[in-house]
């Protein structure tokens, strides 16, 4: 597989909740991380005083963070109104040649910054809030 581009790993939301996804203005960089945590279910009778852990038992979770230059379009405007109402709305992750994650986030943190001779930024962090859908990419 070649190389991919990072600006095609793409973080989008629904703005109005009917499927209708736009990504999010003004990023520049996006990261996307997946947990699953462990069940050690180890006894006094595993193989050789080895680890053994429960198969599918543990927590799945997934995180995303972007930052990128404030632009205050629609996006922003959602992101700012998902953040204070609290809501988990569905987000799309697309990932390059990979596919693509959907389900519902929360966004844990929005961050603000600039300094006077330079642009507006922003960071945010996500967090999952329910069932992800993975659709590998075609």
């Amino acid at each position: 597989m070649p190389a991919q581009n990072g600006k095609d790993l793409l973080i989008k939301v629904d703005l109005t909740g009917d499927g209708q996804f736009e990504t999010m203005a003004g990023l520049r960089a996006t990261r996307v991380n997946f947990n699953a945590a462990t069940v050690d279910v180890t006894t006094l009778d595993s193989g050789g005083g080895w680890r053994e852990l429960l198969s599918g038992g543990g927590v799945k979770s997934a995180a995303i963070s972007g930052s990128g230059v404030f632009k205050d379009a629609d996006t922003d405007e959602r992101a700012r109104q998902i953040f204070f109402d609290g809501e988990t709305p569905d987000f799309q992750v697309i990932i390059p040649d990979f596919g693509t994650v959907e389900g519902p986030f929360q966004l844990t943190a929005i961050e603000y910054a600039g300094s006077h001779d330079g642009e507006a930024t922003y960071d945010v962090s996500l967090a999952s809030a329910g069932q992800l859908v993975f659709v590998e990419a075609v």
